[in-house]
């Protein structure tokens, strides 16, 4: 079982990364959240490693923080939540606010995250409410800002989170004007904001 991976990143993408540990390529499907904190290519990386082990399949996720992966861990043991879904809700709130919604059981800001439905959320908050305690006040990701990435890596985020590539364009010139920060991780955040909002 792989839990820990610690190498060079050859390439990322907003779903995932690549990760050559003493000449193994290590695939990775990573939640945004990680990929605007990561490095550029070529730099050292730590992630922390959930493997997901199914008849067919051996699929690694990866997170930076271990706030993030025991949320992972928490999402996919509810009934109906897979791998995919549990990364695109961690793509879509960030971990803190997670924590609080299901904690605080906000449903509304749950529905928001694309892909999660009503009795997802409503799930989501039944079987974790009780388990959130033990990971509030953990410390989150780093808050040093990403480098400046595309705009069309922002906006292929956006689709991969059930967005259509229109209404995210929208909401990322309407973020773009508001005269605040253009970094990736910002703009992103605004963006999401935009969009939850609607």
């Amino acid at each position: 079982m792989i839990a820990h991976l610690r190498g060079r990143l050859l390439r990322k993408s907003p779903q995932e990364a690549l990760l050559d540990v003493a000449g193994v390529g290590y695939k990775v499907t990573i939640p945004l959240s990680t990929f605007f904190r990561l490095g550029d290519p070529g730099s050292e990386t730590s992630l922390e490693i959930h493997t997901h082990v199914r008849e067919d399949t051996l699929a690694l996720f990866g997170f930076l923080t271990a706030q993030e992966q025991a949320l992972f861990e928490r999402l996919i043991s509810v009934s109906g939540v897979g791998p995919k879904l549990a990364v695109n809700i961690l793509s879509g709130i960030e971990a803190p606010d997670l924590v609080a919604a299901l904690r605080q059981s906000d449903v509304a800001r749950l529905v928001r995250v694309p892909g999660v439905g009503k009795k997802t959320a409503e799930r989501l908050v039944l079987e974790l409410k009780d388990k959130m305690k033990s990971l509030e006040g953990e410390p989150g990701p780093e808050s040093a800002p990403p480098p400046e990435s595309p705009h069309e890596d922002l906006l292929s985020a956006l689709v991969h989170l059930g967005f259509s590539r229109a209404e995210g364009e929208r909401a990322l010139q309407k973020a773009l004007g508001d005269g605040e920060s253009q970094a990736f991780a910002d703009l992103l955040r605004r963006t999401l904001r935009i969009l939850s909002s609607r």
